[in-house]
């Protein structure tokens, strides 16, 4: 998964699970959040030991270069040790910004004559060395990230329109922007925090990040990150808001599903995150005697992401047709209808975020073969002889790829490699291991269709990020995200705008007519609201949850274990 993260969910009801439900994003035609946690009377115990199954090991701890996009990294080690500016809350209806306790309150947001703001930082705040956090480490955060020797970064988005950051005032962080930009709740926080420049000012910040680090801002330390086979965090002692109350949390890398399950029914770990694999289905239908469990859905969106510049992909009519042979809903359903997740999304876009886009955009793309016909026939393609449409000697034949041993996705291209061939198309798999299809294939445009999910690290649309021709890594010496070469000049400054307007109802108005004309020409096509599962033994007990977007451990500070 790409850390980009979004939430809707639906009423499941799953054998021996007492599930309680919540609506979620507003629309119960869209689902609800279905979840179980500990009770809030229950008396959460100090000290022991948790132990998590954990997925997937990160390629590294340095968040804002590109080695660092693993969400599951992301989760454990940098929502559990970075300070950060705002916190992302979710009462299991709304998920909403709130100044966290690195700050005295809300930063005062200045618009004129340039946008300004000034963030006052908590007098208890200090790293894990004891030195207080100042607004040096706002300043040193912005100029790693967009500064002139920034090199190797994620993603600079918004601190690039970052003109200075005034850091006279140790307690006092002012931020001057070059031009407005909407989403500045989500810097210095999100997928990167703040960083601590008395420690890492003058070195080289990938080499003492990466491979973890000891000091930290937030409520957990990392003791050791052993490659391949864990991670220890330990509390930070010198966290100025809740302590933790355990005595550590232990990480063990379990990739393989079965696997993971089967350490959780062994009592070999306490809880896992597992992605939403089909054996993950079944054996939550089945019940797990002694477990509960949280299932949130929209908080990620996958799609078959289309690349814009590759024949035959590379015209309107053939994508839309692509679309119009595809039963959405039937792929969702076989997926993940045991948990009830049937209906496809509409929108490139998450419900997260349903204010700032066209939340049904997509939804006149359903399975209609004689619209098939239609739009192959007029754009000159005929089908041969083998049932599959030809053009000017070359047959509509093209590849899928995604990540290679996973099961769902794999079935995801099954299904849809069947549907496709009924509607005159041959659709080829070809799978990559996730290193080569996010590292090279994907930025690189060596793609025609890539089935993955997008990941949001904060509350703002990325439409611009991934849709706007200026990142278009074809374009822009091989940097940005819009991997998709998407370029649709009439949208192009309703993208902008998501960035740059701060009015939040003409910010709204303008993500809509993007996603609606993005819908138009289908530039990618949305395909479910990608469930998160959150699984743990009742001995764990406290408000254990899933943020939609700083994950489950955001709050691991406040659970227990009982002995």
């Amino acid at each position: 998964m790409r850390r980009t993260r979004h939430i809707i969910g639906l009423l499941a009801v799953l054998a021996s699970f007492a599930l309680v439900a919540a609506a979620c994003g507003g629309n119960d035609d869209e689902g609800s959040s279905a979840s179980t946690t500990s009770a809030a009377s229950e008396a959460v115990p100090t000290g022991g030991t948790l132990t998590l199954g954990w997925e997937q090991e990160p390629d590294c701890t340095d968040w804002i270069n590109s080695c660092g996009g693993s969400s599951y990294g992301y989760w454990a080690m940098g929502v559990t040790t970075m300070p950060r500016s705002f916190d992302i809350t979710w009462d299991g209806e709304n998920a909403e910004y709130k100044a966290s306790s690195l700050l005295t309150g809300e930063p005062k947001l200045e618009t004129e004559p340039k946008q300004v703001v000034t963030y006052e930082i908590n007098p208890k705040a200090v790293w894990s060395d004891g030195q207080p956090i100042t607004s040096a480490d706002w300043k040193y955060t912005w100029t790693q990230i967009a500064g002139p020797d920034a090199a190797d970064i994620y993603d600079a988005t918004g601190y690039d329109k970052i003109e200075s950051v005034d850091d006279s005032d140790p307690a006092k962080a002012v931020v001057t922007f070059k031009e407005p930009y909407a989403g500045w709740k989500a810097l210095f926080g999100g997928g990167y925090g703040v960083m601590p420049s008395h420690l890492l000012e003058g070195k080289d910040r990938n080499a003492e990040m990466k491979d973890g680090y000891t000091w930290s801002g937030g409520p957990w330390k990392i003791e050791k990150w052993e490659k391949g086979v864990g991670i220890t965090l330990i509390p930070n002692d010198k966290y100025w808001g809740t302590k933790p109350k355990l005595d550590k949390v232990e990480f063990k890398f379990v990739t393989d599903t079965a696997s993971e399950f089967k350490a959780l029914t062994g009592g070999e770990v306490d809880a896992i995150y597992p992605q939403p694999q089909l054996d993950v289905v079944a054996q939550m239908k089945a019940g797990l005697t002694g477990i509960k469990s949280k299932v949130t859905t929209g908080a990620s969106l996958e799609a078959f992401w289309i690349n814009n510049s590759k024949a035959p992909f590379d015209t309107i009519p053939f994508r839309q047709a692509f679309a119009y042979a595809l039963d959405r809903d039937a792929i969702v359903k076989r997926l993940f209808g045991d948990i009830g997740v049937e209906k496809a999304s509409q929108s490139l876009e998450p419900q997260l975020v349903a204010a700032y886009t066209d939340i049904d955009a997509f939804s006149m793309y359903k399975r209609d073969l004689k619209k098939v016909d239609e739009i192959m026939t007029k754009d000159g393609w005929a089908k041969g002889s083998d049932g599959i449409w030809a053009k000017g000697g070359q047959k509509a034949t093209f590849t899928v790829k995604t990540t290679s041993g996973n099961a769902r996705r794999e079935l995801t291209q099954q299904v849809a490699q069947t549907q496709l061939k009924e509607a005159g198309f041959d659709m080829v798999i070809a799978n990559e291991k996730a290193g080569d299809l996010f590292g090279k294939s994907l930025p690189d445009g060596d793609y025609q269709v890539g089935l993955y999910a997008q990941v949001l690290t904060s509350l703002e649309p990325g439409a611009c990020t991934l849709f706007c021709a200026k990142n278009n890594p074809d374009k822009n010496n091989g940097t940005g995200q819009n991997w998709q070469r998407v370029d649709v000049p009439r949208v192009d400054a309703d993208l902008m705008s998501l960035d740059t307007e701060l009015d939040p109802a003409k910010r709204g108005e303008a993500g809509k007519r993007a996603m609606k004309g993005l819908a138009e020409d289908m530039v990618s096509l949305p395909l479910d609201p990608l469930p998160t599962i959150l699984l743990w033994h009742d001995k764990v007990v406290g408000p254990v949850g899933d943020n939609p977007v700083l994950g489950p451990l955001a709050n691991m500070n406040e659970w227990g274990i009982k002995k």
